[in-house]
């Protein structure tokens, strides 16, 4: 059995790379489809890349570079809200299509920046929040995003409090003689 700390290395690894094969399945989706139909992504969509990119990249950054663990894993707990906030928008607004108004204004202020210039097959919005595409393995591609990032945050704060309890424990058996 692996110790604690190496345990907890080898998931938050385990994370970022399921983020990466998260963010893989999102290209194939949009690139090549499923069942015939193509998924382009709308703003809330790639506001979600965002997050699974951000939260694989500090988990992976985190479990490698010792120093920086703590702000790593921190900021992969930030991008995790921060896609949780917007799965759970665009399942409001494919409940509440009235709410989307055709061309989202959002879908304009994402495509100005340079990173979506510069690598378009992966940051460009051309998709429409409201559009109920179909649904893969019984499941909408938000529901997806949904659970993954839900799953996420469980194992963050699970870990954390692991983390917490070891520090506390530690320190009580130091003080004792």
């Amino acid at each position: 059995m692996l110790p604690i700390k190496a345990s907890q290395r080898l998931v938050y690894l385990l994370i970022g790379f399921l983020c990466f094969l998260f963010l893989g399945v999102a290209l194939y989706l949009q690139h090549v489809g499923w069942n015939g139909v193509l998924y382009p992504p709308c703003p809330l969509c790639i506001l979600q890349r965002i997050g699974f990119l951000g939260v694989g990249l500090f988990c992976i950054i985190g479990s490698i570079v010792t120093p920086l663990k703590k702000v790593s894993y921190g900021l992969a707990g930030l991008f995790t809200v921060g896609g949780l906030s917007a799965a759970i928008r665009q399942l409001w607004v494919i409940a509440y299509p009235k709410a989307s108004c055709g061309l989202d204004p959002l879908e304009t202020f994402i495509n100005q920046f340079q990173i979506v210039q510069q690598l378009p097959f992966f940051f460009q919005a051309d998709g429409l929040c409201s559009t109920t595409l179909p649904p893969i393995l019984g499941l909408s591609i938000p529901i997806w995003s949904l659970l993954g990032f839900i799953s996420f945050g469980l194992l963050f704060i699970t870990l954390f409090f692991k983390s917490m309890r070891q520090n506390t424990l530690k320190k009580t058996l130091s003080n004792h003689p």
